[in-house]
């Protein structure tokens, strides 16, 4: 029987050498995340979301502690294992998009998948029904350039979601949006991971983003100061 707990943190440390002062981003933190969940992250700048987002998907390993993803210890696993965490668990949707530019909307969403070795068949069909689904049907064969803050971010959710990852984490994903399209892309990202079946955790400073997200919890200088 599946954990209905898909993320687990146990006991969280990450302490960072600056010059000859220990800084600690993350002060112990336990904290469980649910299946299909969308959890959002909130607190001041330099509370430790970033660092605790970027643990989480194995970017970076705690000083202390531990991760656990559907039962298994990240923080146990080498370099290659966690390389291929990211590529088949993780989906990542960061403030700027990071689209590659010289790729078209289809083909950032296609790379993805074909790093994993799917078929051409298979990942055609799925790169062109995910922008569909994302209202970029006609904005397929354009560049980044060519596209819209909030169209590059919808790119940028869909490339995440298409490998059908476990989880999706995304930092500061309207960050670089305006009020109205930053709300219109939240909510396309919340659709799309659901539909997926994936849970979410959204790192933000937008009060309307942990509103409509299924719980908040909110970081103080690394430790957690409040879960709603």
């Amino acid at each position: 029987m599946a954990h209905t707990t898909l993320i687990e943190i146990i006991d969280l440390e990450k302490e960072y050498q600056m010059g000859s002062v220990v800084v600690k981003a993350l002060n112990g933190i336990s904290l469980q995340i649910q299946r299909s969940e969308f959890l959002a992250v909130t607190g001041p700048s330099g509370s430790g979301k970033t660092t605790l987002l970027q643990i989480i998907g194995g970017l970076d390993r705690p000083s202390r502690g531990r991760v656990l993803i559907d039962g298994t210890d990240i923080t146990a696993m080498n370099e290659n294992e966690l390389t291929t965490l990211r590529r088949r668990s993780v989906g990542f949707v960061f403030q700027f998009f990071n689209l590659l530019p010289v790729l078209t909307a289809f083909e950032n969403v296609e790379l993805p998948m074909m790093v994993n070795g799917v078929d051409k068949m298979t990942r055609t069909q799925r790169a062109r029904d995910l922008l569909a689904d994302l209202g970029l049907a006609d904005r397929m064969n354009h560049r980044p350039d060519e596209l819209s803050g909030g169209e590059q971010q919808r790119v940028a959710i869909a490339r995440a979601v298409a490998n059908r990852p476990l989880m999706v984490l995304a930092d500061e994903p309207t960050g670089d949006l305006d009020w109205e399209t930053g709300n219109q892309v939240i909510t396309v990202m919340r659709n799309a991971v659901k539909r997926e079946g994936g849970t979410l955790v959204v790192v933000t400073h937008n009060r309307d983003i942990a509103q409509i997200a299924d719980r908040r919890v909110e970081l103080r200088s690394g430790v957690v100061h409040g879960i709603s």
